[in-house]
């Protein structure tokens, strides 16, 4: 979504004139006339990424996550962009993310930077990662790292329905042999349901080179969500933590079972947003709101149960994706005189993932 990512840091139009652009075509349910200036797809990346670059400090790494599910009307064309452009801007690494991306690292083989910059991949099985390693034998170039995602991440998930009947631990065992056995000095990084740092120590002491974590950042004072969604994340209790398949992807995808975007009924933003459009202009959103609407053509406002327009409620902070451990933030903070949970800095999580023993979380001091 670095177009509107780029309108909200630099007051850029890249959205609105998208919108002006193919404005006629708002209420016509066919969206395969609508693309993505490639041109100014790059320049918003190059701008995005560039000036994150420039404000980087010490001697720590920056790196952006590439998602392969952001088809955006034209699924190689504007990932090849997207690709290149942040290796233009200076981008330490970058993360492939949602998909196999089985012709990504061939969509950079001809970037001068192709074999500089860190590249890694995701993946939920030693399948996967098999599979991604045989496509690109050819280029002669491994992945510097590899991430494992386990069933408990937040958002989209590389398993089906069935979930729950997999575990990060016996996966990443899984691959830790598989790298041995094939002698392949390739990191690997646990996903999905570390929440604390005796859970990434375990890891650790399994084999893995790091881990990645994302729930007890969410509501971090640094972490760019609402004040307001925040507060709807330590709020939370495990059973309004839910799996469902609204996604237009075809990914199952873990959220809050309150956010606004399940159940509602937007008209498709295609022609200011398009993320989740095809080649062919389709998005499983449109076909579910037209049959909505289709199901009651005097409705001023329908409701669209089938699937949610991840592109408008996640540029409008309303789908609130979220780890399976998000109904245990209440127990890292304090609550507030008025209700309310304290929001936490950055450093002082990090420094409780370093240092903590024993599962145990730090508190914040009292103010």
């Amino acid at each position: 979504m670095v177009t509107d990512v780029s309108d909200k840091r630099f007051d850029t139009k890249f959205v609105r004139d998208r919108t002006r652009l193919y404005k006629y075509n708002i209420n016509n349910s066919d969206k395969s006339l609508i693309k993505f200036n490639l041109d100014e797809l790059a320049e918003a990346a190059r701008r995005h990424v560039g000036k994150t670059m420039e404000a980087k400090k010490g001697d720590g790494m920056v790196f952006v996550n590439c998602m392969e599910k952001l088809t955006m009307g034209g699924p190689r064309e504007t990932l090849q962009v997207r690709l290149k452009a942040a290796l233009d801007a200076g981008i330490d690494g970058i993360t492939l993310s949602a998909g196999l991306h089985l012709g990504s690292f061939a969509l950079m083989e001809d970037h001068p930077r192709f074999r500089d910059a860190k590249l890694g991949i995701i993946v939920s099985s030693v399948r996967a990662l098999q599979l991604f390693l045989r496509k690109n034998a050819r280029l002669n170039r491994l992945p510097d790292y590899v991430i494992v995602e386990g069933p408990l991440a937040g958002g989209h998930l590389g398993f089906g329905m069935d979930w729950a009947q997999f575990d990060l631990a016996t996966i990443a065992a899984e691959i830790v042999q598989f790298l041995k056995t094939e002698q392949l000095d390739i990191p690997l990084i646990a996903a999905g349901g570390v929440f604390t740092g005796s859970d990434a120590v375990s890891f650790l002491e399994a084999g893995c080179a790091g881990v990645q974590v994302a729930t007890r950042f969410t509501v971090a004072k640094e972490c760019g969500l609402p004040t307001k969604v925040k507060q709807e994340y330590f709020q939370a209790n495990e059973d309004d933590i839910v799996v469902n398949t609204l996604s237009p992807t075809g990914y199952p995808m873990r959220m809050l079972k309150n956010t606004p975007a399940i159940g509602a009924g937007v008209r498709p933003g295609c022609e200011s947003y398009g993320y989740l459009l095809d080649a062919a202009g389709h998005c499983a959103y449109i076909t579910a709101y037209n049959n909505a609407v289709a199901a009651n053509p005097q409705a001023k406002v329908v409701v669209v149960n089938d699937k949610t327009c991840l592109c408008t409620h996640m540029r409008n902070y309303n789908c609130w994706t979220c780890g399976h451990y998000t109904y245990r933030l209440k127990d890292t903070t304090r609550r507030l005189e008025d209700g309310s949970y304290a929001e936490l800095s950055a450093e002082h999580i990090f420094h409780d993932y370093q240092f903590s023993v024993d599962h145990q979380v730090l508190l914040p001091a009292l103010v």
